[in-house]
């Protein structure tokens, strides 16, 4: 895959050698709440890379990483359609930045790849990221109850949102 370009982000494909810039993203306590892990973060981003069913790529502002931003297919015929996960580095947050990521990936998903719809489920409580994925495109689709398991070990909602192709922005 090339490197997909935003108005103000690249999308490269991730390599190893991003790991420990990735895991110290992860291990922001901003980031850490939403993302969560274990003790071994660079271990876990790690696996992330390898994983044959993710896409990863490393979010880039201004020749630095700043996130990541990954993106699963369901082959199915009949139910078509690509998910979307990121994480972002809070240091840069409040500037459009995740906001151009996922409009450059959503663009490339509908356009290149020919997916006709798109998800992402963000946690409920979680307004900056649901207004981030609103200027995209993407709509509240329902609340999904005690979708996952916090850090403090309760279950919370999480925000099914879906973006049709030719909805996007």
């Amino acid at each position: 895959m090339t490197v997909l370009c935003g108005n103000a982000v690249e999308l490269r494909p991730a390599q190893r050698h991003h790991v420990p810039e990735l895991a110290t993203i992860r291990a922001t306590p901003e980031v850490r709440a939403r993302w969560r892990g274990g003790p071994d973060l660079e271990a876990e981003v790690a696996e992330d890379l390898t994983d044959p069913a993710t896409h990863c790529l490393t979010i880039h502002h201004q020749d630095r990483v700043i996130g990541m931003i990954q993106w699963h297919a369901e082959e199915e015929p009949d139910y078509r359609h690509a998910g979307i996960d990121l994480f972002l580095d809070p240091a840069v947050h409040g500037r459009g930045l995740g906001t151009d990521a996922v409009g450059t990936l959503a663009r490339h998903l509908v356009r290149d790849l020919g997916f006709h719809r798109l998800v992402i489920d963000p946690a409920a409580d979680n307004a900056a990221a649901i207004r981030c994925y609103t200027k995209v495109g993407f709509r509240p689709v329902g609340i999904m109850r005690q979708y996952e398991r916090g850090a403090d070990g309760t279950w919370h909602d999480g925000l099914l949102m879906d973006l049709l192709a030719e909805e996007l922005k």
